[in-house]
């Protein structure tokens, strides 16, 4: 039987898949690249991309509701479906485009997900293909609900493409994902019911900070249940019932239509990682300082499936396929990880956003710090909004006086948290960061008051 060789096969055309086969393309190997769904990946056509147009929506509402009486008389008119008319210029050329790319570097394409033979050899379209190297960049997909009537509720993918919003709403989950497209959805008109199992939204967030976005998700009308492990989905005849137990007691809800919103795992089911020597874990693959699976060696994962210290962003995809590449190709660069400070952002409004450590991070790795935390929507870029939430939280090493966290609310938290950034990979002071004159009045000149 005949094979067709190549020197890197990938898995996955999402920004890391896309990175590493460019540049491995580039140094003259023979590269091909798969993917069991639209070439491009999660971020442009069904994630980060497009739900960061519907917010931009969302913004202006937002802003007109608070500034109503201060100028404005009337609110605007909201058109869903113009909005996903508007939407789809951003996502519909993505998968022919990416390919259109790909193929003028040469680079072989295979529209499925491949299967492992052995350690070097995949089964792919019907066909048997070896390669030197092998990397795993296949992503997360949504979690199914290991309940019954798991195959009711939509997914955030769905919701992207929603041709008509309901009257009601149920979002099984107050992750990053549950939250954003509740706001999307509440600030639409929707009514909105978001359920979790956890004691509180956005766990792995900063508590104080989210005490200040549910409270400010309230009050658009967003509904919580915590406590509330989903055990049932059900169909009525016009609406959906969901059955919880909460703390012991069952509860009902109803809505037009469920969300399951309850997280995201490794995209690895279809892969059969076992006959390739592939370890992993529930967290993705299993890999060394080099993102090489310590199992097969000729293995590589990178971006969200891979079980590194990087968050799943798409930053970071980036940074870990120029690893890998470099890694394949022997490239005078860094070939190990080393994570620089990771910024997190829930896009709702207010955003909520968080770098570096949190209070208990920082007690358990022995920092003397300081905190300083405010609600001060008295501030002049707050109130010149009429916005109600303008909060910080920034953790500071008395003996460096470097910035070992920070977390905010706010309407511009999102870009407010890469000054942070910028200085805690500068490792500027706090003393340097207040001698430095910004802009005025702007939201990044507030970050010298948070210190």
């Amino acid at each position: 039987m005949s094979f067709e060789e190549f020197d890197v096969f990938v898995i996955g055309t999402g920004t890391a898949g896309k990175s590493v086969a460019k540049e491995c393309v580039a140094e003259g190997l023979k590269v091909a690249i798969a993917d069991n769904r639209e070439f491009g990946g999660t971020c442009p056509n069904r994630g980060c991309d497009p739900k960061k147009v519907l917010v931009g929506l969302t913004e202006i509402i937002d802003r007109a509701e608070k500034m109503k009486g201060k100028g404005i008389t009337k609110m605007p008119e909201i058109s869903w479906n113009d909005l996903m008319q508007f939407k789809k210029t951003f996502t519909g050329a993505v998968p022919a485009v990416t390919e259109k790319d790909l193929e003028s570097r040469g680079i072989k394409m295979y529209h499925q997900s491949p299967k492992f033979l052995d350690e070097n050899t995949l089964s792919v379209e019907g066909k048997t293909v070896k390669a030197k190297k092998i990397v795993i960049a296949t992503g997360n997909k949504p979690l199914e609900l290991p309940i019954p009537g798991r195959n009711l509720p939509i997914i955030s993918d769905d919701f992207l493409e929603l041709e008509d919003l309901p009257e009601s709403m149920i979002f099984i989950g107050a992750g990053y994902i549950g939250m954003e497209f509740a706001h999307i959805a509440a600030r639409c008109g929707v009514n909105v019911t978001v359920m979790d199992a956890e004691a509180r939204a956005l766990y792995n967030f900063d508590e104080d900070m989210v005490r200040y976005l549910q409270q400010a998700s309230e009050d658009i009308g967003i509904k919580f249940i915590f406590n509330a492990q989903a055990t049932e989905i059900e169909k009525l005849q016009t609406n959906y019932r969901v059955k919880a137990d909460q703390n012991g007691k069952q509860i009902t809800v109803k809505a037009k239509l469920v969300v399951n919103a309850a997280g995201r795992i490794p995209s690895i089911d279809e892969l059969d990682l076992e006959k390739g020597n592939v370890e992993f874990s529930k967290k993705g693959i299993t890999v060394n300082e080099h993102l090489q699976s310590p199992s097969n060696k000729n293995v590589y994962a990178c971006g969200d499936v891979a079980a590194s210290e990087g968050l799943p962003l798409t930053p970071l995809a980036s940074q870990e396929a120029r690893i890998v590449a470099a890694n394949i190709l022997k490239k005078d660069r860094a070939k190990t990880v080393d994570f620089p400070p990771q910024p997190s952002v829930v896009f709702t409004i207010p955003n909520l956003a968080s770098v570096g450590l949190n209070e208990k991070q920082a007690k358990e790795k022995g920092y003397d710090f300081h905190v300083s935390m405010k609600n001060v929507p008295e501030w002049f870029n707050s109130k010149r909004i009429n916005d109600s939430y303008y909060a910080f939280k920034t953790i500071v090493d008395k003996k460096s006086g470097l910035v070992l966290g920070a977390h905010l609310v706010s309407s511009e938290a999102s870009e407010m948290i890469n000054m942070f950034v910028m200085a805690m990979c500068g490792e500027l002071d706090c003393e340097t960061l207040k001698g430095m004159i910004f802009s005025y009045p702007s939201w990044a000149g507030d970050i010298k008051s948070m210190l």
